[in-house]
């Protein structure tokens, strides 16, 4: 018995390895060509490498997925097979990274930062114009699948919470605050941050000190904001978005 679990060990431990060494050769080449037919291919073709036993672990065809239903979300089409492309794009990257963090502890995702980095502005932009204009739920949606395509989620659940304050479900934001302050003292730097990630926390410590400080909690506030300053003092836009978010009048 115990001969047949090494066995089965070495043979799952060969199909992982296997697995995180593949080049996908196919998927480059189809992604290089850069037609929105190529871009179909490549969905259909990494798909099924996130379907097969050998390679459903392995994170990169869920980056090429993600990449491919990316592109098709941006090209305007009109296809009913792709409406939700940028929803499932998303999706796909998010289980990527969980893979890449389980099985590689997170290299290919530092390889791919580029991608990464650019999908999560995107996202994160999404997200913020819809807080801004007053959509608090719509909002706060965005923001829990950005903190699927995230390794820094202390950003994103500040501004979770906030938007669940805002929108009248103190409880949820508590307990969003509560996991973001404990992430928060674990940080030492931000260095190294995605630019989404960056603004991710910066918002979210703004939206929710200004939520803080119109209940009247503003030692609260002020703590709050005191413990991310240093990161952002030389950020030109920290003293106005200060002024346009926390100094907001209550409605």
């Amino acid at each position: 018995m115990k001969h047949l679990v090494a066995i089965f060990s070495f043979l799952l431990l060969s199909i992982t390895v296997n697995a995180q060494t593949r080049e996908y050769k196919d998927l480059v080449i189809l992604f290089a060509d850069g037609t929105y037919d190529s871009y179909k291919k490549l969905v259909k073709q990494a798909e099924k490498y996130t379907l097969k036993d050998a390679t459903k672990r392995d994170p990169v065809p869920y980056f090429w997925l993600a990449k491919g239903l990316y592109k098709i979300s941006i090209s305007g089409t009109d296809d009913e097979n792709y409406k939700n492309a940028y929803k499932d794009a998303i999706k796909f990257l998010g289980k990527g990274i969980k893979y890449d963090i389980k099985y590689n502890d997170g290299s290919y995702t530092v390889e791919e930062s580029e991608f990464v980095g650019m999908f999560q502005l995107t996202l994160f932009e999404t997200a913020n114009n819809e807080i801004s204009d007053g959509g608090f739920k719509r909002g706060f949606s965005w923001v829990l699948k950005y903190a699927k395509i995230s390794t820094n989620k202390v950003g994103a659940n500040y501004l979770m919470g906030a938007c669940k304050y805002e929108a009248g479900d103190k409880t949820s934001a508590r307990e969003y605050w509560k996991n973001a302050d404990k992430g928060l003292e674990a940080i030492e730097s931000i260095e190294g941050w995605s630019e989404a990630d960056r603004n991710m926390l910066k918002y979210g410590v703004l939206y929710s000190a200004g939520a803080l400080k119109r209940s009247r909690q503003v030692d609260k506030a002020k703590a709050l904001v005191g413990k991310v300053s240093q990161w952002f003092e030389e950020d030109e836009d920290w003293s106005d978005l200060y002024d346009e978010i926390v100094n907001r009048p209550k409605d």
